[in-house]
């Protein structure tokens, strides 16, 4: 049990700059008083004990600003950072070493009972502000949801999902998404990745499809326009008309620019 605590309190030094102390940390962190207030209000709803579960897990929202229902399975290292405002459902999982910020809702989307309702987190998933994870899919290992994000489908293993409703960002070989340096893996605050969104990426790729095209063109124009000139057999002198596109004047810079370079 002792080290289970230590390891509570480690995750929340490793991941938060901010923390100076472990005393600080004990004292003056809402998300570490919340997990531990869930532990006995999750052992009470486990043996039956329904209602003194939910008394704890109520008074534990009255502290902490953090609403977990008793029912909720929550892993080791798990750190709500400031967490204001999340609230997890009933039948939620959240896997070892996850990272869950303010605003985040694990919710569900079913009125049934007794069915899985509520997602089931990785580990060390990382749930940026504001986000909300709505029905019961995985989020797989290493997966990152970006702040405010509406994840309403199953997010692949080391994914990024961002926007509304969430689009994917794929791993890269099997790494997370924000992962530069080959084989690197380190926390990142908030979910941040350095890659653009989906829609923007497509973007890009339509941008240099077209660049690409005008450049082959104006190529074509200019070996046309020369042979033009020499006048080879079968080659009429006025084949180039005046418009024809012997320059490129397709601003594919100035259009990466717009949507997000």
């Amino acid at each position: 049990m002792f080290s289970r605590l230590r390891s509570d309190i480690q995750c929340i030094l490793d991941r938060d700059p901010a923390a100076r102390s472990t005393w600080e940390v004990i004292t003056c962190y809402p998300g570490l008083h919340a997990i531990w207030l869930h532990r006995p209000a999750h052992w009470c709803w486990t043996h039956g004990l329904k209602w003194p579960g939910r008394f704890i897990s109520n008074l534990s929202r009255w502290l902490t600003g953090i609403e977990i229902h008793p029912g909720a399975k929550i892993g080791e290292r798990v750190f709500f950072d400031h967490a204001m405002g999340v609230v997890v459902g009933e039948t939620a999982e959240i896997g070892d070493g996850c990272t869950i910020y303010q605003g985040v809702t694990l919710g569900g989307t079913s009125l049934y009972k007794g069915e899985k309702r509520h997602p089931t987190l990785g580990r060390d998933v990382v749930v940026s502000a504001g986000a909300k994870v709505l029905g019961g899919f995985v989020v797989g290992d290493g997966a990152k949801i970006g702040s405010n994000a509406v994840v309403i489908k199953p997010v692949p293993a080391g994914a990024t999902a961002v926007g509304i409703p969430a689009r994917i960002i794929p791993s890269r070989d099997g790494a997370s998404a924000d992962v530069t340096a080959p084989g690197a893996t380190r926390f990142e605050a908030y979910g941040v990745t350095l890659d653009d969104d989906p829609v923007g990426q497509a973007m890009k790729g339509l941008i240099g499809n077209a660049s690409s095209q005008e450049h082959q063109i104006a190529l074509l124009w200019q070996a046309i326009e020369k042979l033009s000139t020499t006048r080879g057999p079968g080659v009429p002198g006025d084949c180039v008309p005046d418009d024809a596109a012997r320059k490129e004047c397709f601003e594919a810079e100035k259009l990466n620019q717009l949507v997000g370079k």
